[in-house]
């Protein structure tokens, strides 16, 4: 069966997104919004990068007209944190139409009974009207705090700690305005970033720490957050950005689960702009830049590592189209599920079935 899709959003995600679904032999793209001016009436090739190709799909921003071509799903990979009330005004009128979405934005979804109720219920009642279904999940969060300790859980007992670890060097990975700011990169000690609001880290990472405490059949008494950061003892410039002497170029976080009154379940996040700050943090294997690695103390113990490595080489690039592949490879589990808010907890393995001949 083919698939047809709307692509929605063209930014770090959607180029990735987008340029998957074209050469995928399973979907049809038949669709592509885009918020900027001035990628509106460009074929999705040539958003896409693809010299010389047409799809004959021109990127738009007319909303109705979208709808209106009744597509299986809209993989939608605009940014959801920054603006949540417009992506769900933009997920639910997609559901009432009654069309599927898997999506990358609005991480506080990835375990639906996480989420605030102010963004939680009207996605519910718009699946609901529509007879749709919505699936939220990346690489992290997402994959490396579900599929993969979900795996690890197979193979252990006793089980003391989950710790799930994301290490990597961000100082390739392009997104200043977001991913810098949030993370408060290049800025003194004296600014507070996104990310050090109490809260923050709880209502973006907790959800896979709910999500694992549903499997293991334990309740989360509380999540408690750490936030650290090093700060840069010289001048120096990445892809990322230019930092200055005394501003920031480390972050390490933690959102504990409490059960039983110590952490059961750890999501941890080790993030440098270069592989020589906060040494004494740690690091990916010799030889890698990142790594999602889950950790299970137990009995017996299980440690899984996963690498990704994108279509230059490059570990962040990597991250960023498993983001996207995440939840393109799972549209046919999505369209065959019965209506509503799912997660992982409720599809079956998704494996891509794009093999190169």
């Amino acid at each position: 069966m083919k698939y047809r899709v709307i692509q929605w959003g063209t930014g770090n995600v959607g180029l990735h997104s987008l340029r998957h679904l074209i050469r995928h032999p399973q979907f049809e793209l038949v669709g592509l919004h885009a918020y900027s001016a001035r990628k509106q009436g460009l074929d999705a090739a040539a958003i896409a990068g693809f010299a010389g190709e047409a799809t004959g799909v021109l990127a738009t921003n007319d909303v109705d007209a979208l709808l209106a071509l009744k597509p299986d799903v809209v993989v939608y990979t605009a940014n959801g944190e920054l603006r949540p009330d417009e992506a769900v005004a933009d997920m639910a009128k997609i559901l009432r139409a009654g069309i599927n979405v898997a999506s990358t934005a609005l991480i506080y979804m990835i375990y639906p009974p996480h989420a605030d109720a102010g963004i939680r219920e009207p996605l519910a009642q718009a699946c609901r009207e529509g007879n749709s279904t919505l699936f939220v999940n990346g690489m992290d969060p997402g994959f490396s705090g579900d599929v993969l300790p979900l795996a690890a859980l197979q193979l252990s007992d006793q089980v003391e700690e989950i710790r799930v670890q994301e290490i990597c060097d961000y100082s390739s990975y392009v997104d200043p305005d977001f991913t810098g700011m949030a993370f408060g990169f290049g800025r003194p000690e004296s600014e507070v970033p996104i990310m050090a609001l109490p809260g923050i880290l709880a209502g973006g990472w907790g959800g896979m720490i709910r999500m694992l405490a549903s499997a293991l059949n334990v309740e989360i008494e509380a999540l408690h957050e750490v936030y650290e950061r090093e700060y840069a003892d010289a001048d120096f410039e990445c892809q990322m950005m230019k930092v200055t002497r005394g501003t920031c170029s480390a972050v390490r976080f933690e959102v504990q689960g409490i059960v039983n009154g110590k952490p059961l379940i750890v999501l941890e996040h080790v993030n440098r702009l270069g592989d020589n700050q906060a040494a004494q943090w740690p690091k990916a294997p010799d030889g890698r830049k990142g790594v999602h690695r889950c950790i299970v103390t137990g009995n017996p113990g299980v440690q899984l590592e996963c690498f990704v490595t994108g279509h230059d080489g490059d570990h962040n690039t990597g991250g960023v189209q498993a983001t996207a592949l995440r939840v393109i490879n799972a549209i046919p589990a999505i369209c065959a599920h019965a209506p509503g808010l799912i997660s992982t907890l409720d599809l079956p393995y998704t494996p891509t079935t794009h093999i190169r001949h």
